[in-house]
């Protein structure tokens, strides 16, 4: 189910990559017309979330952008602690992240060609309420990823 681009492929993989055994997971991907360079810029400016996430509703990063710097977030009403793991500039970028009773692992990958950006997303969600309630956590996740993507591409796209 989950997408594996050719990129990734030639490399390398995600610092953590997900949990292929998580019991919710999800993956897609989305060409922005957009050089990777504004893409990675509108996804990698945490602070700034809020302003192209309508869900994102406050972020606070812990330091600069590079692997282990922890940041803290807020969407849907629920508030998120994470951790970036993986920053290949213009190429990957991941992070995992806590809330109430669910722990995730969150990757991006990006393959320009020419002034268009091929960006791929996939997430695992694993943990005491993703395992329970799977199906509510499957159809949310699967809107989220889509949504994340679309909002990615209008913002990057209006740059």
């Amino acid at each position: 189910m989950l997408l594996v681009s050719e990129l990734s492929k030639k490399i390398g993989i995600m610092n953590i990559p997900v949990n292929e055994n998580a019991p919710v997971k999800s993956g897609s991907r989305i060409e922005i017309n957009a050089p990777a360079g504004t893409v990675w810029e509108m996804l990698t400016d945490i602070n700034n979330w809020s302003k192209w996430q309508k869900a994102v509703t406050e972020t606070t990063v812990r330091g600069e952008i590079k692997e282990g710097t922890k940041f803290e977030w807020k969407a849907g009403g629920l508030s998120f602690n994470s951790e970036i793991h993986t920053v290949k500039p213009m190429l990957m970028f991941g992070w995992t992240g806590t809330t109430i009773g669910t722990s995730a692992i969150h990757n991006w990958t990006f393959e320009e060609q020419g002034n268009k950006t091929i960006v791929t997303v996939e997430e695992s969600l694993q943990g005491l309420l993703p395992g329970l309630f799977r199906a509510y956590f499957q159809k949310n996740l699967d809107k989220g990823v889509i949504t994340s993507l679309e909002e990615l591409k209008a913002a990057s796209e209006a740059v």
